[in-house]
């Protein structure tokens, strides 16, 4: 291929790229569209609902755990484990393994474990593993607590995460009462 061929390729990629510019203007020119200078459909906002006090309250998702805790079972629990299993263990003396032994998790303070290095964020998480916190954090751990170095993308379905507690509660030398 001869530097005339490239030229004429060239010459033939402006001038669709030019032909497709120039039709936009000149659709834009044709078919001008005058925006309305008055909103046809205005939105009253009420001062109890203000932005700026939307933007300052937190809403947080109340759950009523001991409906949620009725739609698992351990047996259950016991298979949806198995994705974790890959980085936590569940048995009583079982060592670390990415994540933290589980054995006995619930009732006990988060990041509470001598022997494991826990992130910043969840060192500084200064709570207990209740039902509750358990299942926020389930659901999705890294906006739970921002900034935990565990890269699960979470259980969706309550009836995974309810049957999972269930199984870490029974895997405990206390288990705690089901409310």
């Amino acid at each position: 291929m001869d530097s005339f061929e490239v030229n004429k390729i060239i010459a033939a990629i402006l001038l669709i790229a030019l032909i497709v510019i120039g039709i936009g203007k000149i659709s834009d020119i044709a078919f001008h569209v005058d925006k309305p200078s008055k909103s046809a459909y205005k939105v009253e906002i009420s001062e109890s609902t203000s932005a700026k006090s939307l933007t300052n309250e937190v809403i947080e998702e109340k759950v009523d755990i001991a409906a949620l805790l009725a739609l698992g079972n351990i047996s259950h629990g016991e298979k949806v484990f198995k994705k974790c299993a890959a980085c936590h263990l569940v048995n009583k003396g079982g060592e670390n393994k990415i994540g933290p032994a589980l054995y006995g998790v619930l009732g006990r303070k988060v990041a509470s474990k001598d022997d494991y290095k826990y992130s910043k964020a969840m060192a500084s998480y200064d709570k207990n593993w209740t039902f509750e916190e358990m299942n926020g954090y389930l659901k999705k751990p890294q906006s739970y607590i921002k900034g935990t170095k565990m890269a699960f993308a979470g259980l969706r379905k309550e009836k995974d995460r309810a049957s999972v507690i269930l199984y870490l509660n029974q895997n405990s030398d206390n288990p705690l009462p089901l409310p």
